[in-house]
Parts: C-alpha cells; structure tokens; sequence
C-alpha cells in the first residue's frame, strides 16, 4: 500500500465510512488534535518508568478508538468500530485516587519543568484540554458520544496527577508560581 494517494492535495480528506470533507473541518481538527495528543504522549511514554508505561499505552488505545469513531463521519454505511466503554473513566478516576494519595498535599500552583517526564505530562494536558476544546465545539455542530467528552476532562485531571507524581517520585522540586506583588 502506497502511503500517499494524492487524493487530499487540494484540501480533502476522505472518511472511514465514505465521503469526503475539507481537511478544516470540525471533525478533522478533533480527531486530528486527538492524534497529535497521541503524539505527544509517545513522548512522554519514553520519559517515564516501566511502571508507568502500560498506563499511557493503554491510553493511547483508547485515544486511536476514539479517533476512529470521529473518523467514521457521517455515514449510512455501518463501519465496524472498536468499543468505548465507560470503564476506561473509572480506571482514569481509580488511578488518579492512587497516584494523588502518593503525592504531598498541593499548597500553591506549580509551573511545569521540575524534570523532563513531568514537563511532558504538562505538555500532554495542555494539548488534551485543546482536544477537548475541539471536540466540544463539535459537539455543537453534531453530536459526539458524551463519555469521549468525560474521558478527555478526566485524562487531562490523569496528566496533570502524573506529572506531580513523576516529580515526587523522581525527587525532582516542584516549581511553585509566585506571582510578582502588585506594585
């Protein structure tokens, strides 16, 4: 298979379940930010610890899954199409819960750069919480399934926990914001 076709030079892109749209629309920008998060994530897969890794592979699956329902469009054609369960949530929420209790207690906000791994965690939230940004604003245009809505708010929640724990455990100093005095 060739990897190029030609057939989005002049701006289209062709959906899993058939048709085309303009590589600017709504749904294209989703699951697009959705794969530069992936992206991003591999990154910070490379950074973190053998216990840490089958964490952010299990959520780089959910993120392709989610990616191919965005993919499918539009269609009457079935597409056959890997589940979502709600339960990916729960192990998000449940991991959370571990990984927080682990942590000292957060006494101010923290810049992101105490290390490596956690500044790649920061980076993976941010561009998760645009994710989140495009998706919704789909979801204005059409609707979206709700749990990816919840999964994306609880995975930035999951980064931002991840990266205070890549800290701690790495002994790194976490970096606190202290805002100049007003003058």
């Amino acid at each position: 298979m060739k990897i190029y076709t030609r057939t989005g030079d002049q701006g289209e892109t062709g959906l899993l379940g058939g048709g085309r749209v303009s590589k600017a629309d709504l749904r294209i920008e989703a699951y697009g930010t959705l794969d530069e998060l992936n992206a991003v994530l591999g990154l910070l897969a490379q950074e973190v610890s053998p216990q840490d890794e089958p964490a952010i592979r299990r959520i780089q699956t959910q993120l392709f899954v989610m990616g191919s329902h965005l993919a499918a469009g539009r269609t009457d054609k079935p597409v056959p199409l890997p589940p979502f369960s709600e339960e990916e949530i729960s192990w998000l929420e449940a991991d959370i819960d571990r990984r927080q209790a682990e942590v000292p207690p957060m006494r101010y906000f923290i810049l992101p750069g105490s290390c490596r791994a956690e500044a790649y965690a920061h980076l993976a939230r941010t561009v998760c919480r645009r994710a989140e940004r495009r998706l919704v604003a789909l979801h204005a245009q059409e609707p979206v399934p709700s749990l990816f809505l919840s999964y994306l708010n609880r995975l930035s929640d999951w980064l931002f926990v991840l990266g205070r724990h890549l800290s701690h455990r790495l002994g790194a100093t976490e970096i606190p914001w202290q805002p100049e005095k007003p003058r």
